[in-house]
Formats: structure tokens, sequence, C-alpha cells
């Protein structure tokens, strides 16, 4: 939250204190959203910043090793311009590399929504040991995202129990509605 409120500080600073559209927007992100998980809520925070600075959906993640994170990221999509980074892909990259290896044997991961097959597959091939999400898939399409349908393809989650596991759905769905009362693009 420290880090989103300076973001919003910087922002008020760099338009001169204006009331224009951009830093009105970044003043109603602000809303203190509470998770229980201290890892969940880094990982909201995460995704606030991926709101206010309009990086892509509400998707933030963290990984942690021996109750430490190792890495952090949100979905960068509209940003980079990269259909591949989702909040959990640009965690995995952070921790590979503050780490120095490919491989996280050892860590966990925790995203605010359920992560796509994409990120889940992702998640295997890192060797992360278990996934704590927020938001469900259907969480997901109800804002938009169509992870339910290629989950459907890949053969649905029920071969992922225990591995999958849902925590702190109502402060990621909070987010969930602060990003859908925000401007921001669809894709």
């Amino acid at each position: 939250m420290k880090r989103f409120a300076f973001l919003f500080s910087l922002l008020l600073i760099l338009t001169g204190g204006c009331s224009c559209a951009i830093a009105e927007q970044a003043a109603a992100a602000v809303v203190p959203i509470r998770a229980e998980n201290a890892f969940m809520q880094i990982a909201v925070d995460e995704a606030y910043e991926g709101i206010l600075l309009g990086h892509g959906g509400p998707f933030g993640a963290v990984v942690v090793r021996d109750g430490e994170v190792v890495g952090r990221g949100h979905n960068r999509v509209l940003a980079d311009h990269d259909p591949t980074c989702h909040g959990e892909i640009a965690a995995i990259r952070d921790a590979c590399a503050f780490l120095g290896t490919h491989d996280l044997s050892g860590c966990v991961l925790y995203t605010t929504g359920e992560p796509c097959p994409m990120c889940l597959y992702a998640c295997m091939w890192a060797n992360i040991d278990r996934v704590y999400y927020g938001c469900t898939l259907a969480d997901n399409a109800a804002i938009g995202f169509r992870d339910e349908r290629f989950d459907a393809l890949a053969g649905g989650r029920e071969a992922f129990a225990g591995y999958l596991i849902c925590v702190d759905r109502d402060a990621c769905l909070e987010l969930f509605d602060l990003y859908m009362e925000t401007e921001h693009a669809t894709y």
C-alpha cells in the first residue's frame, strides 16, 4: 500500500496537483483493500499498481520462498503489447532473475486471479510447489476475461486439486470491482 500511495503522490506532483482525469482515477484507486494473507496483500498491491498505470487487467502475483518474497509482478499485457505478460508470468520472470535460476522448486505463488492455462502450466514448468489464488476463473470471466474457454480446451481444473488453493477471494473481488470502475482497455 505504501508503494501505491507513493505512486499516487508522484502522480499528483507530476500533474501539478491538477484535478485531471488520471489524477481523479488514481485517487479512486487508493481505496484500501485488505487481504487476510500478507502475501496475497502484496499481490493485491501489485495489481493496484497495474490498474493505476493502465498496464492491463487486475492481476498481481508474488513468488515466495521460505517466507520471503523473491519475485513480484502484475499484468503488463497492454503496457508491453505482450499477450503473455500476465501477472504470474511477470512474477516468475522476476523471481528467476532474482534467484539466478529457472527452477523455482520450494516456492509458492500468490495471485489475485486463478491462473489461466498458460500461467498454470508456466507455474508447473517453473516447479512452483503450490499456487494460491483469489478470484476464480468464473470471477475472471465476469469482468471480461476468457480463461474458462481456454481452460475447457486444456481439460478443466479437476486434476489440480491440492495444487490450486483459493484464498482471500473477497479481497480480490473488491479489487476486481475497483478495476471495473476505472477506465480500462478491453482485450
